[in-house]
């Protein structure tokens, strides 16, 4: 009997333990993983955030950049981290949507190993070419790459990347004969699409529209279904005969199954919070072409594995497919 009420004691001991060390969240670093190298959209939006939440709780937000693997090695890598809310990721649409029809096996279960905490933003893609390229509109480009089958190439920033996808889709709508070149970051691809070295990429509007403004690329479309308010002027790729082409990236907060509901709770509260500022203060993230989510809501688990109109809407699921399992291996895939 002492022995059971020591157990007993133990356990209450332990719990109010938990719990204070709940209430006192956080009281040391953060570590906020990127699946992609500095400098691209995924990084640009966990520093924002990370500095927010640096400033509202007085304790530090570390952004690691974890690159590899299409942004596998970083969600792996919070998968198997403690559920105490001290490590979190930077939830993006690949390692969460594409890369469970792309790879023959993960190293982690996109939605069993994850505790969603909200989502954040998305941005659409942007078309650019290569200056010299005589197209100047996506029709003009169609034609060039049927005059000359084999001879365009199309970068990407990594194997099952939203812009890998966009290519893809382009490639498969216009019936043309245009090469994938992966890179690893989508910042990587514009000293070989300013050189001339690649024909187009499929752009975040971070890298990308820059470049456009100062006339050092050539933009085309964007690959959202409405036009976006960093880059008016470009026409949908829907608008230029591609009808319902949609090729937008999706970025959440994310923590490793079984972090408890009190941490998760308040990592939420203070996002939508953050968020809720940024129509007035965010304006490095909305000039950039990112897009901030009106209403962040929870969310739900189901919602890290099923995006409802694009994997298996008719145009993605034969693409995915196509460069699916037989070809591409998980951990060998370029860094985006």
């Amino acid at each position: 009997m002492k022995a059971i009420g020591i157990v007993a004691a133990l356990s209450a001991l332990l719990s109010a333990g938990h719990a204070a060390a709940q209430a006192n969240y956080p009281d040391r670093p953060i570590r906020l993983l990127v699946g992609f190298v500095a400098g691209g959209p995924a990084d640009l939006i966990a520093r924002t955030i990370g500095d927010k939440l640096t400033e509202a709780w007085g304790k530090p937000v570390l952004i690691e950049n974890v690159a590899g693997a299409g942004g596998n090695m970083a969600t792996d890598r919070v998968a198997k981290a403690a559920p105490d809310g001290y490590t979190l990721l930077l939830g993006t649409t690949g390692p969460f949507i594409v890369h469970s029809s792309l790879y023959a096996k993960l190293p982690f279960d996109p939605v069993k190993d994850f505790a969603p905490v909200t989502q954040l933003c998305f941005t659409p893609n942007i078309f650019v070419v290569n200056n010299d390229v005589p197209a100047k509109s996506v029709k003009e480009l169609v034609a060039l790459a049927r005059a000359q089958p084999g001879q365009l190439t199309f970068a990407s920033a990594g194997v099952g990347t939203t812009q890998h996808l966009a290519g893809e889709l382009f490639k498969a709508m216009a019936r043309l004969d245009i090469q994938h070149v992966p890179y690893r970051g989508i910042a990587a691809v514009m000293p070989d699409l300013l050189g001339g070295r690649v024909t187009m990429v499929f752009s975040s509007p971070t890298t990308a529209l820059p470049l456009v403004r100062e006339g050092k690329i050539r933009a085309l479309a964007v690959t959202s279904l409405k036009r976006a308010a960093a880059a008016p002027e470009l026409p949908t790729m829907d608008e230029a005969g591609f009808p319902g082409f949609d090729a937008t990236a999706w970025f959440a907060l994310v923590a490793p199954a079984g972090t408890p509901a009190p941490i998760i709770d308040k990592l939420q509260r203070e996002a939508a919070r953050i968020l809720a500022t940024f129509p007035e203060q965010g304006w490095s993230l909305l000039c950039n072409g990112i897009v901030v989510f009106e209403d962040t809501g929870e969310l739900l688990p189901d919602g890290l594995a099923i995006e409802p109109h694009r994997p298996t809407d008719p145009f993605f699921r034969p693409l995915i497919t196509a460069v699916g399992p037989e070809k591409a291996d998980s951990s060998q895939s370029p860094a985006a």
